[in-house]
């Protein structure tokens, strides 16, 4: 933990705590009308969806069995957002070539992560990134993949951060076993003892 951060409490995402999630997304949806939904659904349903209709998809998945993710509180007020979930639910990503597959074993995939404006730099992403983790291994899972960028610049706008930066998952015990593209490794941490060799 960083000297001077927040103490954190971390809840899934179940339907009484909607509101607190709609509070930390605000208007906008966390960013232009997203609502965590642009890697679950496919690229033009989310593009019509902006706005209310992301909302609306991403509320009905939060009143199923699986809460979608993670929040992070300081004190009541929520202050950060870890989307994770079993990878074949997120359909972006069985499309795509650079974040296909490593092997056959089933993971959890963390997706996005959000944190307020007032919050951010002050090492809250690992902190919910660990939290996501272990949030997913009471749900059974025994490897956790994360997908995050690996900037060019230390001044990365946010804006292009949204999966995370390779920094905090290593802080939060995710080590490197692809690399397909110069700036976005596969990352995994894994609980048990199931291994995959680094590629």
């Amino acid at each position: 933990m960083k000297p001077g951060s927040p103490r954190l409490t971390f809840q899934p995402l179940t339907p009484d705590r909607w509101p607190e999630l709609e509070q930390l997304f605000g208007e906008r949806g966390a960013c232009g009308g997203c609502w965590c939904m642009a890697w679950r659904l496919p690229r033009s349903a989310w593009e019509a969806g902006k706005g209310k209709k992301n909302r609306r998809a991403l509320h009905r998945i939060v009143e199923g069995p699986l809460p979608p993710g993670v929040l992070a509180y300081s004190g009541i007020e929520p202050v950060g957002w870890c989307a994770i979930a079993p990878r074949p639910e997120y359909v972006v990503l069985g499309r795509s070539r650079v974040l296909a597959p490593v092997d056959d074993q089933s993971v959890w995939s963390i997706s996005c992560l959000f944190v307020a404006r007032p919050f951010r730099r002050h090492g809250i992403s690992s902190r919910l990134i660990d939290a996501a983790a272990k949030f997913a291994r009471q749900h059974g899972a025994k490897i956790i993949e994360g997908y995050p960028v690996e900037p060019y610049s230390e001044k990365v706008p946010d804006v292009f951060a949204w999966t995370g930066l390779v920094a905090a998952f290593e802080q939060a015990g995710f080590r490197e076993v692809a690399r397909r593209s110069k700036s976005r490794p596969i990352m995994r941490r894994y609980f048990g003892r199931t291994r995959t060799k680094s590629r």
